[in-house]
């Protein structure tokens, strides 16, 4: 027993990695695993404190764990089995499947990186492009929603910047899980929006089994309080108004409502700006009849690190006004969630069309496309008064006390922007931007009410 046993050095460097491993795994990771999850239920304590609607332990739970409830739930197990029938395979085989769908949906959500690097961001990036307004009832909105309720935000897509804007926005309520498209599937972009609780949707997946695993983790969710963003449109407006909307997410929902169990609120979200930053890849987009949108994530990249950079030295310049307005809750209980879903999209999207907030470039552009051009300044003012005050309750206080600021403010940005020019006899539409003006003016649906007001 004690006699020398000699090895070779590379076997004995070999045998104590191993050791080593062997002792962290069972020993240390444990204990580093557990000193970490201690802190971070603290910290997401002292969270829940000051959110409105504080984080549900369904968010925080371990991403393995998630993967494994979906994947054993009995919805999906019925299905992996229909599938293996289906294609000819062995069940371990579907089963396989299932879990690789389940991994690519569920998320990774860490509190820290969402609201110590995450929500940072965000304002640091929305206040570097816009000055943000927000409806005088948003407030109070989310404040009166039972608690025990889960709440889902329905918001119209204008711009790329919606995540990012109503993630800001939302901080001080709650987190918010977006369904991601396939775009943002790239390293080390993907990475971030697990972390930040976002979830990958295949938009053109037409398979039973990726549409049950998708369907059980949204009513999973929603079932466990996580308040949620949906953006029923299914992608971003090429032209400005409200798309027709996408039933799947909404329908997910409403399959797995269960009367007994949780309310669920929707929230009408209505989202608008002065300027959209995609606005002319977006209309190239519909004047093709595709959505294949043109734009690279360096571009994007560079521009991002362009207003930081100016933000760091002072010199800002903001492209107006981003503006969000809650419009008016519908419980799903009320409701009925007997209903068709086709009802329920029509009466959420009615209730986003009803709270768009009416900025100064929307009004001005739609003055534009209606009057004979040029036209001067004081006409074009006189115009967009007569639209603001029949709109008042959708106009910020600030643009309506001061509308021919506002009118100004507007053309000097519309110019900046390559849209308008100034002449002689006052301002027209530059040869080939009718379509950035009509794109503006779209926003905010006036037509309807404008011929009611000219009769």
């Amino acid at each position: 027993m004690t006699q020398v046993v000699e090895l070779p050095l590379w076997l004995f460097v070999l045998i104590v990695l191993f050791a080593a491993v062997t002792f962290a795994s069972h020993f240390l990771f444990p204990s580093v695993r557990w000193f970490f999850r201690r802190r971070l239920e603290r910290a997401v304590t002292r969270l829940n404190e000051r959110l409105t609607r504080p984080i549900e332990p369904f968010k925080l739970a371990r991403r393995y764990d998630m993967i494994q409830r979906l994947i054993y739930d009995p919805e999906v197990t019925r299905e992996i089995v229909n599938y293996a029938n289906e294609h000819n395979v062995p069940e371990n085989v579907a089963f396989e499947k299932a879990r690789s769908y389940a991994r690519e949906i569920v998320p990774s959500f860490s509190a820290v990186a969402y609201f110590s690097i995450g929500i940072r961001l965000a304002r640091l990036l929305v206040n570097a492009i816009y000055t943000v307004w927000t409806g005088p009832k948003n407030e109070e909105i989310v404040r009166d929603i039972p608690r025990d309720a889960t709440v889902v935000f329905i918001m119209n897509h204008r711009s790329n910047m919606d995540y990012v804007l109503v993630t800001y926005l939302a901080a001080q309520t709650s987190t918010l899980s977006y369904a991601v498209g396939e775009w943002a599937r790239v390293w080390p972009l993907s990475r971030l929006i697990r972390m930040m609780g976002a979830y990958f949707i295949r938009r053109r997946s037409r398979g039973a089994l990726y549409r049950k695993v998708l369907a059980r983790y949204v009513q999973m969710a929603t079932a466990g309080g996580v308040a949620q963003g949906i953006f029923p449109e299914g992608g971003l407006s090429l032209n400005g108004q409200l798309m027709p909307p996408k039933l799947g997410l909404l329908a997910y929902v409403l399959e797995g409502y269960d009367p007994e169990g949780r309310d669920v609120v929707f929230v009408p979200v209505a989202i608008n700006y002065d300027r959209v930053l995609e606005d002319r890849v977006l209309i190239a987009a519909a004047a093709r009849g595709d959505r294949r949108f043109g734009a690279r994530i360096s571009v994007v990249v560079r521009f991002i690190l362009s207003k930081f950079w100016q933000g760091l030295r002072g010199r800002v310049t903001r492209f107006g006004t981003a503006a969000v307005a809650f419009g008016k809750p519908l419980s799903l209980r009320d409701f009925g969630p007997e209903k068709p879903v086709e009802d329920l999209a029509d009466t959420l999207m009615s209730r986003i069309q009803e709270a768009m907030p009416v900025l100064a470039v929307p009004l001005v552009c739609d003055a534009l496309q209606r009057q004979s051009l040029p036209i001067s300044e004081a006409d074009l003012a006189a115009r967009v008064k007569t639209v603001a005050t029949q709109l008042q309750p959708q106009v910020p206080d600030a643009t309506f006390n001061h509308l021919a600021e506002a009118v100004n403010q507007a053309l000097v940005q519309l110019r900046k922007h390559g849209v308008v020019a100034q002449v002689p006899e006052g301002w027209q539409v530059k040869t080939g931007q009718a379509d950035v003006v009509s794109y503006y003016a779209s926003s905010i649906a006036l037509r309807s009410k404008m011929d009611a007001v000219a009769e």
